[in-house]
């Protein structure tokens, strides 16, 4: 039973794989997410139910639009599969099974969820737009309070100092991201990162933190390397999807620590 929960997961995990692609074009272009009907970015045409089911639609049609033939990304369905397999490493680190679904450890799959969701739409929007959105970096903060208000009444070691730092410290970021733009000033997008990092800490705490930051220093660094060796001349400025490589990290760490305790 439990192995058919966990193909359940992994289909729920596609399922809203496919929901962040779509979600991910169309949040920058201030397209409705929800009501208006998925269709193919390069004819316009209105998409099936055959064309819409995660991964087997893009093996079915072999990576091309069924109407007017053009290449579909294959980011879309390993987007899909990488979302899959985040939410049964997250089931499987809660050790949610038939019994503990119903308990805390489910709302603690739901925030799970809900904070996966943000990796994915932060990491999405910022490879193809080189920004973070701020009504996603909002949603962002709005699931750490709801953490930090269930972590504040189930969690026995919560610590209120530490939380109310970090919040002020989002508090006091905001602020001075406000003024950036009353002052029409380019791009804040620096300050934003730094207030992934917390949202992130909320989350995956200052060891999670930490290691993620490593990671993307290390993955800029690669990167940079990359450029440098084929000659593209792309500085360490905004024009790197700094955001994205966090949330890419944060992810890895994530996963390598559940896996390193399985080992253990």
């Amino acid at each position: 039973m439990e192995t058919i929960l966990y193909i359940l997961i992994f289909v729920m995990g596609i399922i809203f794989g496919s929901f962040l692609t779509l979600a991910t074009y169309r949040i920058p272009l201030h397209q409705d997410i929800i009501f208006k009907h998925s269709y193919c970015t390069k004819c316009n045409h209105k998409l099936n139910f055959l064309d819409l089911i995660p991964v087997f639609s893009f093996l079915f049609l072999k990576g091309k639009c069924r109407y007017c033939k053009s290449k579909i990304s294959i980011r879309y369905p390993l987007i899909e599969i990488f979302c899959g397999i985040s939410f049964v490493v997250l089931a499987l680190e809660l050790g949610i099974n038939l019994n503990t679904i119903y308990t805390y450890k489910g709302i603690e799959f739901i925030l799970g969820i809900l904070y996966i969701i943000l990796l994915f739409l932060i990491a999405g929007i910022d490879i193809e737009h080189r920004t973070i959105n701020k009504g996603v970096l909002i949603y962002g903060i709005l699931i750490s309070l709801l953490n930090i208000i269930y972590q504040y009444f189930i969690v026995s070691s919560f610590n209120v100092n530490r939380i109310i730092i970090y919040l002020c410290i989002i508090a006091i970021l905001t602020m001075i991201s406000t003024l950036k733009i009353k002052k029409n000033a380019k791009n804040d997008y620096e300050i934003c990162a730094v207030i992934l990092c917390i949202i992130i800490n909320f989350f995956t705490y200052e060891i999670g933190t930490i290691l993620t930051i490593i990671l993307t220093l290390l993955i800029i660094s690669m990167r940079l390397l990359i450029n440098k060796i084929l000659d593209k001349g792309e500085k360490y400025n905004n024009k790197l999807p700094i955001a994205s490589y966090i949330c890419i990290a944060n992810l890895m760490v994530w996963i390598t620590i559940f896996l390193s305790r399985i080992g253990g």
